[in-house]
């Protein structure tokens, strides 16, 4: 029994374990994210001003900035990815230059907690859609509560705040959530994540029609 406990800690503790590739990879993704997260910041006043029609609903842009978290948690797949990948993101972003300064790493280091946790609650076991959904979504809530109460958008009328708040958690979910999966499932299946789990699974799924020929 106790050799049983013992290899079984030891088995979890490995899986959870970073290795060089896993960080060298969490560095990559969240590098090309903060260069991908500075061009959204500077499309997003022209594509805010073509959302004022409706006040508030610029929240749909909130999801440019949340992907990164999710997308290193899905392809790492280890405590802290998520984190990494969203705070790296922010920091190239702000280096490069974005008019929140600052800011931009505080936002980050906010959202990038918030996608962790939606993998968390998970216990780190369940990588599907609805993992990175329900990160997706946890994030968007986090950067709702930062931008209706911090930002510009908390000087709206709360009929506005409330469409901001509803806006952008629904963008964590598409942008952040169903299009990292979307992503990382592409990425799997050209081989590119094969010292990964998520690309030992694109080619077993690959296998499965030949296995059951």
């Amino acid at each position: 029994m106790h050799t049983s406990t013992t290899a079984s800690i030891s088995s979890t503790t490995g899986r959870f374990r970073w290795r060089v590739v896993d960080i060298v990879v969490a560095s990559v993704i969240g590098t090309a994210s903060g260069v991908l997260f500075w061009l959204w910041g500077l499309a997003w006043p022209g594509l805010d001003t073509a959302l004022s029609f409706t006040p508030g609903l610029s929240g749909l842009l909130a999801g440019g900035w949340l992907f990164a978290g999710v997308l290193g948690g899905l392809v790492v797949r280890k405590p802290g990815a998520a984190l990494y990948a969203e705070v790296v993101a922010a920091v190239v972003s702000m280096a490069l230059g974005t008019q929140w300064a600052f800011l931009t790493l505080v936002w980050g280091l906010v959202q990038g907690l918030a996608a962790e946790l939606g993998f968390a609650i998970f216990l780190y076991a369940n990588w599907r859609l609805v993992a990175a959904i329900t990160s997706g979504a946890f994030a968007g809530i986090a950067v709702a509560l930062l931008d209706t109460n911090f930002s510009s958008v908390a000087a709206l009328a709360a009929e506005a705040r409330a469409v901001y708040f509803v806006s952008a958690v629904v963008s964590g979910i598409l942008i952040a959530g169903l299009l990292s999966w979307v992503v990382m499932r592409a990425l799997a299946a050209t081989g590119a994540l094969d010292r990964f789990a998520a690309g030992r699974e694109a080619r077993a799924r690959e296998a499965e029609p030949a296995d059951a020929a």
